[in-house]
């Protein structure tokens, strides 16, 4: 388990090396679903925690809404991807 705490930067440095891979690996034109597996497997090798289509809540004059908001992948709980 890592102890050093990763920096903002260190993580999304990491997130456009593994999305550079992925892409050149797979190449264009295949569905988000496969980019968001291959992405996410590819930041799990380098060792930090990926959550996959992470609740957002809506909350709207204090009450939270439930209208299903997803995060694509949520990478140490503190970058937010969308894949496109």
């Amino acid at each position: 388990m890592r102890t050093k705490i990763i920096t903002k930067n260190e993580i999304s440095y990491q997130i456009r090396g593994a999305i550079f891979k992925t892409y050149y690996s797979l190449g264009p034109g295949l569905l988000e679903s496969t980019y968001q597996e291959v992405l996410k497997f590819e930041i799990e090798k380098s060792g930090m925690t990926v959550q996959a289509e992470a609740g957002v809540p809506l909350i709207h004059e204090q009450v939270n809404l439930n209208v299903g908001y997803r995060i694509d992948l949520l990478v140490e709980k503190k970058v937010l991807i969308e894949i496109k």
